[in-house]
């Protein structure tokens, strides 16, 4: 297989949630750069085998599968914890107090979405975070 010339590149992850560290694996966008580098500077007298460029494109498809599924995965993460939040409204929970950590219970009276992600209103307090909660009446 024919050299590629080295090149430096960064790689972000704009799907990743917020904390979690940027991916340092080659993404779809960086892997389509490497292989049009690649057919760029091949050897015209010694050109990339069919095989090779096969296997390539089906490692792309790959790539790209997976971005989806990574993608489906995490609309469906964020559906289910929205439902799970709607599901609290009007039951009673207990969770941490934000300024005193002094376990707190009340009424869910109602659910928001800030940022994409639900927050709860109990008993008058709002922005309790759902996954927060440590007990459920």
């Amino acid at each position: 297989m024919p050299s590629v010339p080295a090149t430096t590149s960064t790689t972000t992850s704009t799907s990743a949630p917020a904390g979690t560290a940027a991916s340092t694996l080659l993404g779809k966008d960086e892997f389509l750069k490497l292989l049009v580098g690649q057919l760029k500077n091949q050897d015209p007298l010694n050109p990339t085998t069919d095989t090779d460029f096969i296997g390539q494109m089906a490692q792309f498809a790959q790539l790209e599968q997976t971005t989806n599924m990574a993608t489906a995965n995490e609309r469906l993460v964020a559906e289910q914890r929205g439902a799970r939040a709607v599901a609290l409204l009007g039951r009673t929970v207990t969770y941490p107090d934000a300024t005193t950590g002094v376990p707190t219970t009340g009424v869910v009276q109602r659910v928001d979405w800030l940022d994409g992600r639900p927050s709860l209103s109990v008993g008058g307090a709002a922005g309790i975070e759902p996954d927060s909660v440590t007990a459920v009446q």
